[in-house]
């Protein structure tokens, strides 16, 4: 019975309008080649800062100054702004689900009727 509850509850996800909307942004920035080679470049200069880290090393003020003309430009981008908009809205009704997971947990722990499927 859990299961098919599960696959019940996970097909009315994937149908609801929050998670179609995260799955078009995605598509539409999967597309976008200025987003995605933006977020590339900061990548590079994340994982480049991380290694000097480790190395005990401090990462240059141009590196920083770099991220930060980076992020601008993509904080910009429409495409970008879109996935951030998108996933917001399903982690709320996410988050949503997940309390009213946990009250029907909740109730069923105290309840003392007993239901077989």
């Amino acid at each position: 019975m859990l299961s098919e509850r599960a696959a019940e509850l996970g097909r009315l996800i994937g149908q609801s309008s929050e998670y179609q909307a995260v799955k078009r942004a995605n598509e539409a920035m999967s597309g976008d080649t200025e987003a995605l080679g933006l977020l590339k470049q900061m990548e590079q200069i994340r994982t480049d800062a991380q290694a000097m880290i480790e190395r005990g090393e401090n990462p240059t003020p141009d590196m920083e100054a770099q991220l930060d003309a980076l992020l601008s430009k993509v904080q910009v981008n429409p495409t970008y702004q879109r996935v951030l908009v998108a996933n917001e809205n399903y982690e709320k009704i996410m988050q949503q689900v997940n309390q009213w997971i946990m009250d029907g947990i909740r109730k069923g722990a105290t309840s003392s009727i007993i239901t077989l499927g």
